[in-house]
């Protein structure tokens, strides 16, 4: 690889760019932006976590992650509930109304992996799969 457009973290971060705008393309049906569809999926996988410690899986600053939850929370698809362990913070939970949200969201995601991974092989799809959750793991331990 002795281009530097084809250097390894070029072309992921170029393919995580280009997933974001095909997701974003199809996240029609939805009334949210894909920051919000982001946080909605990530209190799914975690509910019941604290909201700084989902400000830092998003990779965003907490007052930017208040104003999301803010919004999700207008929707009708989160509820914050205090902390019995700090009376400070808040842990977040889903609403009834947001498994119709999550369901758009799924539609979307198979929508935007399926081109994504159009012609590849299931073997390479594997294989590619398997690889990034090495690197993630390799480098999340560092």
């Amino acid at each position: 690889m002795s281009s530097r457009d084809e250097s390894l973290g070029f072309l992921i971060a170029d393919v995580s760019r280009l997933m974001r705008r095909t997701f974003e393309e199809h996240l029609v049906d939805s009334a949210l932006t894909l920051s919000q569809a982001r946080a909605l999926v990530h209190v799914a996988r975690n509910e019941g976590c604290r909201q700084i410690e989902l400000a830092d899986r998003l990779e965003v600053k907490p007052i930017t992650l208040a104003r999301l939850i803010d919004q999700l929370e207008q929707f009708g698809l989160v509820e914050r509930r205090p902390d019995p362990e700090d009376r400070r913070a808040y842990r977040l939970f889903l609403l009834p109304k947001a498994k119709q949200e999550l369901r758009a969201i799924e539609k979307v995601s198979a929508i935007t992996h399926g081109i994504a991974l159009h012609d590849l092989s299931e073997q390479e799809a594997a294989a590619l799969t398997s690889a990034l959750r090495k690197m993630r793991s390799n480098l999340s331990s560092r």
